[in-house]
């Protein structure tokens, strides 16, 4: 077929992206639990039909999704495609990690999408479930061994066959769910986006043809991978390395070393992973998938002008050696994959601020802060609080870092305090921004932030799965280091906190007894001495940064009125300066 006027192009590029938008926010308003409805911890797209490969994604869900649905996509091809076993009307689910990625409270929905008898391509939605068994409520249980005590395994099966529903692979989930109510929910949110991309791109194709939608797939995918050589062959050619590091595996109270070798050779990028810890035995362990995945986040952050598809990975090798902690099989522990990917994400930004300092970020405040309080009501009913924290993100060339965002693994919100009080008998006491915590730099590093939790019903378990206890996030081109994470939890006999600093099981929490969150701050940019005074001045007038550590880090004296004192600054640089 001729190619595609530019027009064309970029109205079925527009549709197409809003066909993936619609499914993410037909999801986010079902939805049963908060994950999903508030926090968006879910995504949508479409993928092809040979390969598996990103075509369109959703840009209101999670981009690491996009990335592992393209594994998960190829496992459903690889399975039944060979054998004739995908027919339309059919709905394949699982949760496999270590072919689909991520971990398993992720549950993923891969549809056929058939245009005159012949497969067109693939629609897909993966969405985190509140609860999928396992020995923690949540699922994220930092001290497990085997995926087996993370959750139950679903393997790729049909849900629906040739559009006939199996109510008995939905009873056999429900059945392992703590949750079976929330889970049911969730599944046919999932459902219905479904149904509704497929009868979005039907249409989409009964006005342009599916010949005109085909091409116009191909284009967008060729013209990502030009952009991605040409960006490539614009940094300077050279070895650039990074090395950061886990706190521990929950299970081992040692250091676990994320170590990223990138090299530049004209248009080729090569990251090589091989100094990685080998594989641990706690669930901070990723799937190949999952790793190849986070690099495309941390690529699509780097290189922001880049069409969001598999065109992004065309220029790029990858080498993590099997018997990485990146590249584990069955049955290793991978509940705490977000850990992990934030750690890569990091390597990235820092390995690549040598080679472009003018296109990274400090480093983001590094750990989801997964937090679950679980117990009975009065009335004997189970429930479970499930959720996620925020932090600082990094400083970047154009200025200061985000106060109290969510990872840089996705676009999802952090779930609102009314919706969890109102779900929950918990009452968050302290909701703000930490001061201090963001590492200092010419643009400053964001605000973390402190929660604080009190329990109303008369007991509960709580579970801890974080990071960056031990290890802050890093600044970038001359930028300090952010605060380091800290979580403390009442007891009768007092205040207590993590013998291994950001994970604990088995915290039995009483009526009116609080828990406690001071998350990272991001990263700086930037020699701190560029900072303006000013900036500074204002940072101590908002409470960002205290007049201690305007002193102390930034060498900037700030007056009784809040003013800057000029000569006294101007001394205190000098000094520094030498």
């Amino acid at each position: 077929m001729a190619a595609l006027d530019p027009v064309t192009l970029a109205v079925l590029k527009g549709r197409l992206e809003q066909i993936a938008d619609e499914m993410d926010a037909t999801l986010f308003r079902s939805a049963f639990n908060p994950i999903i409805a508030e926090a968006h911890d879910a995504s949508h797209g479409l993928y092809h039909a040979e390969t598996g490969e990103t075509l369109v994604q959703g840009k209101s869900g999670l981009p690491i999704f996009v990335g592992a649905m393209s594994f998960a996509v190829k496992a459903v091809i690889d399975k039944f495609g060979a054998t004739g076993g995908i027919s339309e009307g059919d709905v394949f689910i699982f949760n496999d990690p270590y072919e689909g990625g991520t971990h398993l409270s992720d549950f993923k929905l891969v549809q056929p999408f058939y245009r005159d008898g012949k497969l067109f391509c693939f629609l897909a939605s993966v969405g985190h479930w509140h609860d999928v068994g396992g020995n923690v409520p949540g699922n994220y249980n930092p001290v497990a061994t085997e995926s087996f005590q993370e959750g139950m395994m679903i393997p790729p099966v049909k849900l629906f066959s040739k559009g006939e529903l199996r109510q008995d692979v939905i009873d056999i989930m429900q059945a392992n769910s703590r949750l079976p109510g929330s889970l049911y929910g969730d599944l046919n949110g999932q459902i219905n986006a479904l149904r509704l991309g497929n009868d979005r791109l039907g249409a989409l194709l009964g006005e342009y043809g599916a010949d005109t939608v085909a091409g116009a797939m191909t284009e967008l995918r060729d013209r990502a991978g030009q952009l991605m050589r040409s960006l490539i062959a614009d940094m300077p050619d050279g070895r650039y390395s990074a090395d950061d590091f886990l706190d521990n595996d929950g299970i081992v109270d040692e250091p676990l070393r994320i170590a990223l070798d990138i090299v530049i050779e004209g248009e080729a990028m090569t990251l090589d992973f091989s100094r990685t810890s080998p594989a641990c035995a706690g669930p901070v362990n990723i799937s190949r998938s999952t790793a190849i995945a986070s690099c495309y986040v941390a690529l699509k952050h780097v290189f922001k002008d880049v069409p969001a598809n598999a065109g992004v990975l065309e220029p790029i090798t990858f080498v993590i050696p099997d018997d990485s902690l990146l590249s584990v099989k069955a049955p290793k522990p991978v509940g705490g994959y977000t850990e992990t990917i934030l750690r890569i994400i990091d390597t990235v930004f820092v390995a690549l601020s040598d080679a472009a300092p003018e296109m990274v970020n400090g480093c983001a405040y590094g750990t989801i802060n997964a937090l679950s309080l679980a117990g009975h009501r009065k009335n004997g009913q189970r429930w479970v609080m499930f959720s996620f924290f925020g932090g600082g993100h990094g400083g970047n060339p154009e200025g200061d870092g985000l106060n109290h965002g969510n990872a840089p693994i996705s676009t999802a919100t952090i779930p609102p305090m009314e919706i969890l009080e109102a779900a929950y008998p918990v009452r968050f006491t302290q909701w703000a921004l930490r001061p201090d915590s963001g590492g200092a730099g010419r643009h400053r590093g964001g605000l973390g932030a402190i929660y604080e939790i009190e329990l109303l019903e008369e007991k509960a378990d709580v579970f801890l799965f974080g990071e960056r206890g031990r290890f802050a996030p890093h600044g970038v081109v001359g930028g300090g280091d952010a605060a380091l994470n800290k979580f403390t939890y009442e007891q009768v006999d007092g205040t207590h906190t993590p013998p291994m600093a950001s994970k604990m099981v088995g915290i039995k929490l009483a009526q009116g007894q609080k828990v406690r969150l001071e998350t990272p701050g991001g990263g700086g940019y930037g020699d701190v001495l560029e900072r303006a005074p000013d900036a500074v001045a204002e940072d101590v007038r908002l409470g960002y940064v205290s007049a201690d550590a305007a002193a102390k880090t930034y060498r900037t004296i700030i007056a009784a009125d809040g003013s800057v004192d000029t000569a006294a600054t101007e001394v205190l640089r000098a000094e520094s300066a030498q």
